[in-house]
């Protein structure tokens, strides 16, 4: 009699956490362009009024005098180096790949330790707290890797806010200066940090949540690009700030450079990357890494 009312009451709660489960979604396989165009190839051209580019003046690549500032920035990195990941799931989903890539290349300065920093659920506004659990957990990390908060002299940023509603430019700016406040806290907690790579989102024109999708995706790379013009007139201070790779392509329809999304990179809410979308970034940011004029010094052999 016991255990058939104890299988019973397990029934009824499979039951109940079957019933207020969220319901799966698929991806909208159907949202292969949104006719935007990438930053990259936007260049002098404008969106809503903003010009294109990844760095003023509607250029891709840093100015001379701001380049010769991040190759001395570069030049100070130097002995045990940490190479450090902050951001949300998609950073810590992709950086975790590039990892398991970066792991297998005897090219790679044998002082060189890569760490995760990155964590789910953690967006741009629950990170921007420097008293957030975020930051102890990537002590914890840094622990395990059995580095210091001193080894860390580079990071690859890349964030965005968590279900936006704000129009374009507002949601942009609000990214921004967010991100000018992580900044501000890596500059705080690292005392050797020399350089800061920002990434934006990847094409979310799949998305079937309200979680980060189109135009927002697209929209976060006028956040990164402000966020490096602020750091070229001086607004922020600390390590310098340059583009890593720009990973965002209108869909299927390919950049120059031949980068496209197709729904199979992008999992089931369209808006994290499956294992080929993870592939996809991290080799791009591999391939930065190695051929950066600001990177390759420290990151090669």
């Amino acid at each position: 009699m016991r255990t058939a009312l104890a299988a019973g009451l397990v029934l009824l709660l499979l039951a109940a956490t079957v019933a207020s489960a969220p319901a799966r979604t698929a991806s909208d396989c159907s949202g292969t362009s949104t006719g935007l165009v990438p930053l990259s190839e936007l260049k002098t051209k404008r969106y809503r009024g903003y010009q294109g580019g990844l760095y003023p003046g509607g250029k891709n690549v840093p100015s001379k005098a701001y380049l010769s500032q991040g190759l001395a920035a570069s030049k100070r990195v130097h002995g045990r180096v940490v190479l450090l990941s902050i951001g949300m799931s998609n950073t810590t989903q992709e950086f975790s790949t590039f990892m398991r890539t970066a792991r297998d290349d005897q090219g790679l300065n044998p002082s060189l330790t890569v760490v995760d920093g990155a964590q789910g659920g953690q967006d741009a506004v629950r990170i921007s707290d420097p008293s957030a659990p975020f930051w102890q957990n990537v002590d914890r990390r840094l622990a395990a890797a059995n580095v210091t908060r001193g080894d860390v002299q580079v990071v690859w940023l890349k964030e965005a806010i968590a279900r936006p509603t704000e129009t374009f430019p507002t949601d942009a700016k609000r990214l921004q200066g967010l991100l000018r406040t992580i900044v501000d806290i890596l500059d705080v907690r690292f005392p050797n940090l020399r350089l800061v790579y920002v990434s934006s989102r990847v094409y979310a024109g799949y998305a079937s949540t309200p979680l980060n999708p189109e135009p927002y995706a697209y929209q976060s790379g006028f956040a990164a690009k402000w966020l490096v013009a602020d750091r070229i007139a001086g607004r922020i201070k600390g390590p310098w700030v340059g583009w890593g790779p720009y990973l965002w392509a209108d869909g299927t329809k390919a950049r120059a450079d031949g980068l496209s999304w197709s729904c199979s990179d992008l999992q089931q809410d369209g808006t994290h990357p499956s294992e080929l979308g993870r592939t996809k970034v991290a080799e791009r940011l591999l391939r930065f890494m190695k051929t950066s004029p600001t990177s390759k010094s420290w990151f090669l052999r």
